[in-house]
């Protein structure tokens, strides 16, 4: 088995897809949620063949107050008290002006985007610590996605981009409080990537014109090889030919 590790939500599709697939080559043993058993059970089985030692695959909804606490426990459970990396992927977005958005729709997009992150980046902090010892030189890494509408105001987003906020505000807190122990987080925050969740704008921005999921990949591939001594606190990812603050 080996000795890396990482938690990846949202990996049935998309960022947590693709980034699940690199750290498999790279010989993570890895932990994934998604809201489909079958989907994710079929992502888990090509992630073996791509190189994971061995793959968790921890069905459910991040709306759930009890599932974090449940994805923590299955991962300690196969991996033992060690983590070297959680990436914090899942969200949910809808578009709508403050003036009607439904607060139904409020409650859960903050349940996904902010209380289930919260919760699993709090659940995972002694393995993370533990990871962290464990490799003294290159530590324990978070990473969590947040938006460049976290960043910038877009009209229709402002439910969205406030918990894209706060998650890129818990990301510069939790580094104040534990990259002395070795663990680091990054949010990074881009523009529209080409993504299934990214479809329903197709008719005013081409898929062509978003950042392509690899992009992002090779963003948090690239963190998870820094020194322990090195702090990132945002990324902000714009795509090419817009003034640099939309989505």
């Amino acid at each position: 088995m080996s000795d890396l590790t990482a938690l990846v939500t949202g990996a049935s599709r998309g960022i947590g897809l693709g980034v699940a697939g690199r750290l498999a080559a790279q010989g993570y043993s890895l932990t994934i949620t998604a809201r489909d058993p079958e989907r994710l059970d079929a992502v888990a089985e090509d992630l073996r063949h791509a190189g994971a030692p061995d793959v968790v695959a921890v069905a459910g909804d991040m709306a759930d107050a009890e599932f974090p606490a449940a994805i923590i426990a299955a991962h300690a459970e196969r991996f033992g008290a060690e983590m070297t990396a959680l990436v914090l992927n899942a969200g949910v977005g809808t578009a709508g002006a403050v003036a009607e958005y439904p607060m139904r729709r409020f409650d859960k997009t903050i349940d996904v985007n902010l209380r289930a992150p919260f919760a699993l980046l709090q659940q995972s902090v002694p393995l993370l610590r533990a990871g962290a010892s464990a490799r003294p030189g290159r530590g324990a890494k978070v990473v969590a996605l947040a938006s460049i509408t976290g960043v910038f105001a877009e009209g229709g987003l402002a439910v969205y981009g406030a918990t894209k906020a706060a998650l890129i505000s818990l990301v510069q807190t939790f580094n104040t409080e534990e990259s002395g122990n070795g663990v680091s987080a990054t949010a990074i925050s881009p523009a529209y990537v080409d993504t299934d969740m990214a479809a329903w704008i197709h008719d005013k921005i081409p898929a062509e014109q978003m950042l392509e999921v690899d992009d992002v990949v090779e963003m948090v591939d690239g963190l998870l090889r820094l020194s322990s001594r090195a702090v990132v606190p945002n990324i902000v990812m714009t795509r090419a030919g817009t003034d640099g603050l939309r989505a």
